[in-house]
């Protein structure tokens, strides 16, 4: 007996549907981060049967009328050369690879954030001045000095409190 562990339509029909809801509870404006890999999924399609690398742009498609996509990338990473793993390209390379493949499937792409922005990153100004002359803005966003909370961790014996730090992002405009 051969089986479909996932199914497709009903993803996409179900995932549709519930941003369509939730844009319409927050007066047609919604900010929606999604995780993982929107066109090349090739991990989740190998685990799960049924799914192809392309569900969830597929599922966007419906709405790209109505959305825009951002594209971010972390300075730091412009900084340590990082090379995505599964294509072998830089972190670089890959968002202008993204902005070209959602811009061919009728998205639009207008805006690259690069988060962790630090005046004297050298690769992440490059790459500004790159993505200006091609006509895409450059938002970023930048770490406030880190601020200590205080927070419980409950275990099954005792609980203990330890103090941990955290960073607010703030949006710089050019």
């Amino acid at each position: 007996m051969n089986t479909i562990g996932f199914d497709r339509q009903k993803y996409i029909a179900l995932q549709s549907q519930h941003i369509k809801e939730r844009r319409a509870q927050f007066g047609g404006r919604l900010y929606l981060e999604m995780g993982g890999k929107l066109f090349d999924d090739m991990h989740a399609s190998r685990v799960l049967p049924g799914f192809t690398p392309d569900n969830k742009i597929l599922m966007l498609e419906s709405m790209k009328d109505e959305m825009e996509i951002l594209v971010v990338l972390n300075a730091e990473d412009l900084t340590r050369n990082k090379v995505r793993a599964d294509l072998g390209i830089s972190y670089e390379e890959d968002v202008l690879r993204l902005v070209d493949v959602f811009r061919s499937r009728g998205f639009l792409v207008n805006n690259v954030v690069i988060t962790r922005w630090s005046d004297d990153n050298a690769q992440a100004q490059d790459f500004r001045r790159k993505l200006d002359r091609m006509g895409v803005t450059v938002r970023a966003t930048i770490l406030l000095p880190a601020t200590p909370i205080r927070s419980a961790v409950f275990s099954p014996m005792k609980a203990t409190v330890k103090t941990s730090t955290w960073t607010l992002p703030v949006t710089l405009l050019w």
